[in-house]
């Protein structure tokens, strides 16, 4: 079973996205399920006398705090302790019971998301990985990098990465050599590509690409809800066929989880996305950063 959070960042009235969440009405606290009202929370950007990593780290252990928060819910439906669902649902948690196998348990976040995902799993010890997509890893603090010992799947896209970004991945990848970068392209490059764990930066004038084959929603939903042209103005589409781009981010994080799980199905069969063998995937970091 998975657990998806919506995340608000400390005050209820502003948010990193533009999002909203279930309200209780405060004046009606013993009929729950019959009150909640949706409220809209807007995106508040960083104020403009505040550095932006010292505003955003605070919402990055939030966040992560809140996954951990997630898992202890689940801990308690399944042990068999009662909880109030704010959702109207048929839904009953008590089947949940006793269903669990906390052995296994994976933490996985997109953009802020990865980033978040891999303090979680240094925050609890119950995440046995991490799988990070298109991680934004400028909220990490630096001291937090040695602690990053169990294995975590980094898959990147063409187009978002930094080299900063991707220094503080091989950073974490030095601590685990279970640790994976990979990238996702637009086409397979020219020339081959061997697989390697953890390399050293290098350049490799004699591979070639398609430029912005894969873009940061590439990982998302977006590109499909989005039509042609609010692609094209807003680049939220790579030239990859994003149910392609998809069907490889799901594959290696699916061979990913069954390594450091023990899972008893077949993703082994794409073990090879791990190495950065394949179709459209390569190791390490993109070969063109981004310059955000």
């Amino acid at each position: 079973m998975g657990i998806t959070q919506e995340f608000q960042n400390g005050d209820l009235d502003y948010s990193a996205s533009a999002t909203y969440f279930c309200k209780l009405d405060s004046e009606a606290s013993d009929f729950p399920e019959a009150l909640v009202r949706e409220e809209w929370l807007s995106y508040r950007g960083v104020p403009k006398d505040q550095k932006e990593f010292h505003f955003r780290n605070p919402q990055l252990h939030q966040r992560a705090n809140e996954c951990i928060r997630g898992l202890k819910l689940i801990r308690n439906i399944s042990s068999g302790k009662a909880a109030v669902n704010l959702l109207h649902t048929d839904f009953d948690l008590s089947s949940l019971k006793d269903s669990v196998d906390f052995s296994r348990v994976a933490v996985m976040g997109h953009s802020f998301g990865g980033a978040t995902a891999i303090l979680a799993l240094v925050k609890e010890a119950q995440f046995k990985c991490a799988v990070a997509l298109d991680a934004w890893m400028f909220p990490l603090e630096n001291s937090l990098y040695p602690k990053v010992t169990k294995p975590v799947l980094f898959i990147n896209t063409e187009t978002f990465q930094t080299v900063d970004s991707v220094a503080k991945m091989k950073k974490i990848c030095s601590m685990n050599n279970e640790t994976k970068i990979i990238t996702i392209l637009g086409g397979e490059p020219a020339g081959g590509v061997s697989a390697s764990l953890c390399p050293e930066p290098a350049e490799e004038p004699g591979i070639l690409m398609d430029r912005g084959g894969t873009v940061h929603q590439s990982q998302t939903d977006f590109t499909f809800l989005a039509g042609n042209l609010l692609n094209r103005v807003f680049q939220t589409r790579g030239t990859i066929n994003p149910h392609e781009g998809l069907d490889i981010t799901n594959q290696a994080a699916l061979a990913f989880l069954q390594k450091h799980l023990q899972l008893k199905e077949d993703f082994d069969q794409w073990d090879s996305l791990l190495e950065g063998v394949g179709n459209a995937v390569i190791p390490d970091g993109p070969r063109q950063k981004s310059s955000m």
